[in-house]
């Protein structure tokens, strides 16, 4: 829009957010949102080395608009109104699950099942390269292995916050008879600065990739290397897309997410004993709709138009919705106090070695199962090392690869799960 309607817009907002106006709803959250939103990345699209390295106005959006609450200069009504946006109506649900009907319906049947036989060695390949990387940085300092296995690389690699690190810490208290939130305090600021650490390397990552020397290992987006060969052994037709195959979509991608629900309610693995230890796994509806929309694709049971209109309003919420989401995240979930009381050189150093670990080691993995590394580090390995869905949309947006949103969710929920066996495992040798 022209830059005077936009500041009109802006000025409108502010002033309903600094005089108690704003609406607590969703209309005055997408106001706040957007206009704080468009105001960081006009900022962040124009600083040379943020912009190519960290991530641009997107990065800057999330981490301002959370500076912005630290400070205390967004008002408290205001954070609440977006607070209800983000948790209570869950716009971040409705934002992935589009994404990740999109992106699996979109994605050749042959190159689907291609994808799901490799991806889960990738995401073992960068666990066990942060289990031997966190080591090294655990030796460097001075902390013992149980140490690093236990407060470091479980909550880093466990799949985000409320599918990894809050189970994760019941685990701890079954398992040791320990204080949870004890150790629940530790493993949030240090998810906290992988999680940063995370949306950086997404960046180099994509920065490495444009590259001479990276350019063969950069699918620009796609997983799986040779794939136009693969794609052509399918047959395809052009289809005419209109607003009511979009708005069919929309209807999928709610349908596949009910479903994913319903299953992750009622489909529950029983708690069974591994070494001596109680192990409880709840699979994430997020993990279900990514088979149950895998399934339908494959099975080739939704017509071509509805794939293609689910493809065009991924596009659309990717884009235009993005700025939303990320100043949303940066307001409703992200604490800024968490990562500044937990910074360190020792905890910085070790994060990051683990965030390479899981870059390395998943990047190799999906080398050798035909994958392209950069698209493998970055799904199978970053969306392991950050803080779960809202985690997934900051790397892939660092990353600018938004379509491997269905492989991020497998990383972070399937993923997040072996972790937790992993984790009751760790915590029964450790202590």
């Amino acid at each position: 829009m022209p830059w005077y309607i936009f500041a009109g817009v802006a000025v409108v907002v502010f002033f309903a957010a600094i005089k108690g106006f704003l609406p607590k709803n969703s209309v005055g959250a997408f106001a706040l949102l957007y206009s704080v939103g468009i105001l960081f990345a006009m900022i962040g699209d124009r600083i040379p080395i943020w912009k190519e390295y960290v991530g641009g106005g997107p990065i800057l959006a999330f981490l301002g608009s959370a500076a912005l609450v630290y400070y205390g200069i967004i008002p408290e009504a205001s954070v609440e109104a977006v607070k209800i946006f983000m948790d209570t109506a869950d716009f971040l649900d409705l934002f992935i699950a589009v994404l990740i009907t999109g992106s699996i319906l979109s994605v050749n049947r042959k190159l689907l099942m291609k994808a799901f036989l490799g991806y889960i060695p990738a995401i073992l390949g960068g666990v066990i390269a942060a289990f031997v990387l966190g080591a090294l940085g655990g030796a460097i300092f001075g902390i013992p292995m149980s140490e690093i296995a236990t407060k470091y690389v479980l909550p880093i690699m466990g799949g985000g916050t409320g599918a990894g690190a809050i189970p994760m810490s019941e685990i701890y208290s079954s398992v040791t008879g320990g204080d949870p939130a004890a150790w629940l305090s530790f493993a949030l600021s240090i998810l906290t600065i992988a999680n940063i650490i995370a949306i950086i390397a997404a960046s180099v990552l994509n920065k490495l990739g444009e590259t001479k020397a990276g350019a063969k290992f950069n699918g620009h987006g796609e997983l799986i290397r040779n794939a136009e060969d693969i794609s052509k052994l399918e047959e395809t037709r052009v289809v005419k897309v209109t607003a009511r195959e979009v708005a069919a979509g929309l209807i999928l991608a709610c349908a596949f997410y009910v479903l994913g629900n319903i299953l992750s309610k009622t489909l529950i693995i029983p708690e069974f004993t591994l070494m001596g230890i109680n192990v409880k796994i709840d699979i994430h509806r997020f993990a279900w709709m990514v088979i149950l929309v895998a399934i339908a694709n494959v099975a080739n049971i939704i017509p071509l138009e509805l794939k293609e209109g689910a493809k065009k309003l991924q596009g659309f919420f990717s884009k235009q919705f993005l700025l939303v989401v990320m100043v949303g995240v940066g307001i409703a979930m992200t604490n800024l106090g968490e990562l500044i009381a937990a910074f360190s050189i020792a905890n910085v150093v070790i994060a990051g070695l683990i965030v390479l670990g899981a870059i390395l080691g998943s990047g190799i993995v999906g080398w050798l199962v035909g994958f392209y590394p950069i698209e493998t580090a970055i799904s199978a390995g970053l969306c392991m090392a950050n803080r779960g869905g809202s985690g997934d949309v900051a790397v892939l947006t660092a990353a600018k690869r938004m379509d491997l949103m269905s492989f991020a969710q497998i990383s972070s929920r399937l993923g997040g799960g072996i972790m937790l066996i992993l984790a009751s495992i760790a915590f029964g040798m450790f202590f």
